[in-house]
């Protein structure tokens, strides 16, 4: 444990941050997927119908991991800054309260979706043959969202105190049970879509008991204890504001999802919704490795921007961008000169994938930019600037890409809504680079001058 706080201290930067970034990438691709796993045996063993039905879900699974980011991530952050500066019973006391609050969190929300989803899924242009399935589905998943909310915020502080190979191991558990139980569910037992719910509940209920256990045990840099299980509205306060980031982040993608679903099922009807959301789930698990990176910046940044050693911050900085592009641009093109061949696994509908290729070679052409724009949102994330990342998290897919869709998508139709993609990729990272290079200069000079007279982060920065 005295190991990690010394490398996120003084470590040779390219290898502290491979160390903590591969774990997380391999990790969260394992992570990433099941979600395909999903998708193809739905895709098997319903058809069409079933991956729409579960795309359309998806915002409203989307809305859990807001809220649990918002607890994850602005947590994550105070806890890198506080034993960065040594103050590591603060950063217990943080566990503790954020612990409480998002079991209460999880509990809530899980009750409200399972009384409120088939209203939702209406509201959200759910229809026809798809709105069954929809229900079906989100009958059984929202039973497992407090554990889901737990797991994505104990595994960020995982991630915050520097052991990136727990929190892999953590998403291969999960990734693993889920990848297991679907085609036990979906096609042996034949339950359909309510068979690839039950296995992601089990999943995540298998990955709780798992980081309850590291931290009951006393396996975490940051001791858990009983006391600190309180509701403590300073802390919360403040891990609101740094985490308000996140949440904004999470509940853009939903927002731009729900636009996209319903442009999509207006222009092209269910083929398009299911062509988006196999598309939709293999870039996720393209640009993993990428979330992956930042998740090793993440804890890096905020330790040492917490220290005062702002040369180290900017040097992360540097390698981080420079990888992440290189991953990315890979991806895109994987994306255009493949897309039928990658539709094809999950579906045989000649429509699907033909919708499918359209998609992938139209979001291939702003993949490039994707490492850029995570990395310099991670940067004031880490450093706790509320404002700045707030901003990034919401330009690509609402300040951006909604309104495309809305304008695009009744004059070209499917064509439309895929151009829209690249388009609010090319706009977002011009502000996000006009953002990044006014801290960079900052962060530059603070080096040069020896750290001291550079303000530390705080909440309303």
């Amino acid at each position: 444990m005295a190991d990690n706080t010394e490398a996120l201290r003084s470590g040779p930067m390219g290898a502290l941050l491979f160390r903590l970034s591969l774990p997380a990438a391999l990790g969260m691709a394992v992570q990433a997927s099941y979600s395909l796993v999903d998708a193809f045996f739905v895709g098997q063993g319903v058809g069409p119908a079933g991956i729409a039905a579960v795309s359309m879900t998806f915002p409203l699974q989307m809305i859990i991991m807001a809220v649990a980011q918002v607890g994850g991530v602005g947590g994550a952050s105070i806890i890198s800054r506080s034993l960065g500066a040594g103050r590591r019973k603060r950063a217990e006391k943080t566990a503790g309260t954020i612990f409480f609050v998002t079991w209460a969190a999880g509990l809530l929300l899980s009750v409200i979706w399972i009384l409120l989803a088939p209203f939702l899924l209406r509201l959200i242009g759910t229809s026809g043959d798809i709105l069954p399935l929809a229900e079906e589905y989100a009958a059984v998943l929202f039973l497992g969202a407090p554990f889901f909310a737990f797991s994505i915020t104990a595994n960020n502080f995982v991630r915050a105190e520097g052991n990136a190979s727990f929190a892999m191991m953590t998403m291969i558990i999960s990734a693993g049970i889920n990848t297991l139980l679907d085609p036990l569910f979906i096609l042996g037992f034949g339950w359909g879509v309510r068979g690839a719910a039950w296995a992601t509940v089990i999943s995540q209920g298998g990955t709780a008991l798992w980081l309850g256990w590291y931290y009951l045990a006393g396996r975490s840099l940051v001791t858990f204890r009983w006391k600190h299980f309180l509701f403590r509205p300073s802390i919360l306060a403040e891990c609101l504001s740094v985490g308000a980031a996140a949440f904004a982040r999470q509940g853009a993608a939903s927002i731009s999802l729900l636009a996209v679903n319903l442009a999509l099922a207006s222009a092209g009807g269910a083929d398009a919704v299911a062509a988006y959301g196999i598309v939709n789930r293999v870039l996720l698990f393209a640009v993993m490795p990428v979330f992956g990176i930042v998740q090793g910046l993440l804890p890096v940044v905020g330790f040492n921007y917490g220290a005062k050693q702002y040369c180290r911050v900017a040097s992360a900085l540097r390698i981080s961008i420079g990888a992440s592009t290189v991953l990315c641009a890979a991806g895109a093109v994987l994306f255009f000169t493949v897309p039928e061949k990658m539709a094809g696994l999950f579906t045989s509908s000649p429509a699907v994938t033909a919708l499918g290729a359209d998609a992938a070679r139209m979001l291939a052409l702003g993949m490039p930019l994707t490492g850029f724009q995570i990395m310099a949102s991670g940067l004031f994330q880490a450093i706790g600037k509320v404002r700045p990342s707030l901003v990034l998290s919401l330009l690509r897919q609402v300040i951006f890409l909604v309104p495309l869709v809305t304008v695009l998508a009744p004059v070209f139709g499917t064509a439309g809504v895929w151009g829209s993609f690249p388009a609010a990729d090319l706009s977002a990272a011009l502000v996000t680079w006009m953002m990044y290079r006014k801290e960079m200069r900052r962060l530059r000079q603070s080096c040069e001058d020896g750290g001291d007279d550079f303000p530390a982060g705080t909440a309303g920065s």
